[in-house]
């Protein structure tokens, strides 16, 4: 069904607002999905914080016009669906986690940071930790020393015969 020219400009505006809150974009053919599929893919999308739109490239390149995704303008080719995440790896890890499992949906590109990418750097991005799983990953190391040095205090008062041990010691580690 075709949009008239107020429709398209809503939609323009709604993308152009999505990208310009957003860190990654991510391109992918889905020629081929059913109904089904497609349904699937923009539940997981949604759970994942991605916005997800089957959009005509021209309008996409109306609606990217001034932002960094404007890079990826070249790769907007096709019958394409637009993931767009605040996320800088949601949309890459939605898509590529998608795809594994449908060999329809097929990658074709995206942006992050002012710089296009290409199917290969877009599977990369996706396997890249998600912030949560950074910072519990640092978290972890800034713990370790800390938590050693506890228990070699607590064992230093041990052997000294202080007989009572540190109890803020024991709690730490």
């Amino acid at each position: 069904m075709s949009l008239n020219r107020n429709e398209k400009a809503a939609v323009v505006e709604e993308v152009s607002a999505q990208a310009g809150k957003s860190q990654t974009l991510v391109l992918a053919e889905y020629r081929g999905l059913t109904v089904a599929q497609t349904d699937a893919l923009r539940k997981q999308a949604r759970e994942k914080g991605v916005y997800l739109h089957v959009l005509k490239n021209t309008l996409a390149r109306r609606a990217v016009a001034g932002t960094p995704f404007e890079a990826a303008e070249a790769q907007f080719v096709g019958p394409l669906i637009y993931g767009f995440s605040e996320d800088a790896v949601a949309a890459a890890k939605v898509v590529a986690d998608f795809s594994k499992t449908n060999d329809k949906l097929v990658i074709k590109g995206g942006a992050y940071g002012g710089k296009a990418l290409d199917a290969n750097e877009v599977k990369a991005l996706a396997n890249v930790p998600s912030k949560e799983v950074l910072l519990a990953q640092l978290l972890g190391l800034l713990q370790t020393p800390i938590s050693g040095l506890a228990r070699v205090l607590a064992e230093v008062s041990k052997q000294k015969g202080g007989g009572a041990e540190a109890p803020a010691a024991e709690a730490a580690a």
